[in-house]
């Protein structure tokens, strides 16, 4: 079965091609290369062993996307492509709800029109907005207190619709919590292009001395040491959860939301110390003011997932870091 992996060259995207293949899938990768490097393909051939077909542009390319449906029978999408900084929506927040929403109602009007009926979705656990109760289940109330978050409300919002309007569509909106992390291998992890926007490679480049110290956004949140929890879950994890909900729905049709996480919450200073651990060298920061957008706590209650997907986290904190840290010893200056 032939699938499309949008944004197929990023960090989550380029794992879950790993995994679409190695269950048995023909993934066909699209990106515009804007958060990622052209030398991926290079990588997940050293992993693989398999060539992968490769097109490069943007979803909201009618014509390019009209010629990928065209050229293969496309079963499925799995779309990763989008802008993912919290910190960013919030200066650029028209170039997100462009991106992010309006590309995306572009790619699903073009799936119609090749009936291409089934859609899992990069979603986040941002769309819970700022914690009712934790942990954070599927039946949580829907918000958001950034405008990437408000993307990702908006777009599950729209797929609801869309899947109510159209009794044959599936829409699987896999909620992420943190991805961290690397492939096992070394050869493959998060290489953002320029500054990171996420803590895992944030800290791994100040332990390899990229970055003069890593920048602690706010101590006084109410939490065990002052800074703000998360749900850390390792990339392995999470691609497997996507190829698992893909199998147990492909069949099926509607909206399907799950919470892909690990239900155990860490601070950032604990991820300091874990990764410390792991590079075997102190890591240097300095506590910053709050980021605009940014909650305190956040991490998952996983159990649905668990209980029809058969599925759940098994990589713990030390897996993450160590990963991490070879993929950034192997590569210390990422895939330029």
């Amino acid at each position: 079965m032939k699938v499309l992996v949008t944004g197929g060259l990023g960090f989550i995207g380029s794992h879950t091609v790993i995994a679409l293949f190695d269950a048995g899938y023909t993934p066909i990768i699209l990106d515009n290369l804007s958060n990622s490097s052209r030398r991926v393909l290079t990588q997940l051939t050293k992993i693989t062993g398999n060539e992968f077909e490769f097109y490069e542009g943007c979803i909201s390319d009618r014509a390019l996307l009209s010629t990928i449906f065209s050229a293969h029978k496309i079963e499925g999408v799995f779309h990763f492509a989008a802008l993912k900084a919290v910190g960013e929506s919030t200066v650029q927040p028209l170039s997100y709800y462009h991106n992010n929403v309006s590309h995306t109602i572009t790619m699903l009007e073009v799936m119609a029109k090749h009936n291409i009926a089934k859609l899992v979705f990069s979603s986040s656990a941002t769309v819970y907005g700022d914690p009712q109760y934790l942990p954070l289940d599927e039946k949580h109330p829907i918000s958001a207190t950034n405008p990437y978050g408000w993307t990702k409300v908006m777009v599950e919002r729209i797929l609801q619709d869309y899947c109510t309007a159209n009794s044959d569509a599936l829409a699987i909106a896999l909620r992420y919590f943190n991805p961290v992390g690397a492939h096992p291998s070394g050869q493959l992890g998060e290489s953002p292009n320029g500054i990171p926007n996420n803590l895992m490679p944030y800290i791994a480049q100040t332990a390899i001395g990229i970055r003069e110290q890593l920048n602690v956004f706010g101590d006084d949140y109410d939490t065990h040491d002052g800074t703000g929890v998360r749900d850390y879950i390792h990339v392995q994890d999470l691609v497997a959860g996507h190829v698992d909900a893909f199998k147990h729905h492909v069949k099926d049709v509607g909206f399907h939301p799950y919470n892909l996480g690990t239900g155990q919450g860490y601070s950032v200073l604990d991820m300091v110390a874990a990764f410390s651990q792991s590079a075997k060298c102190t890591i240097d920061y300095k506590i910053c003011p709050r980021r605009e957008g940014d909650v305190a706590s956040n991490f998952a209650d996983a159990s649905k997932a668990k209980q029809y997907l058969n599925w759940q986290a098994t990589h713990d904190l030390k897996a993450m870091t160590d990963d991490s840290w070879r993929w950034q010893t192997n590569y210390p200056k990422g895939l330029e």
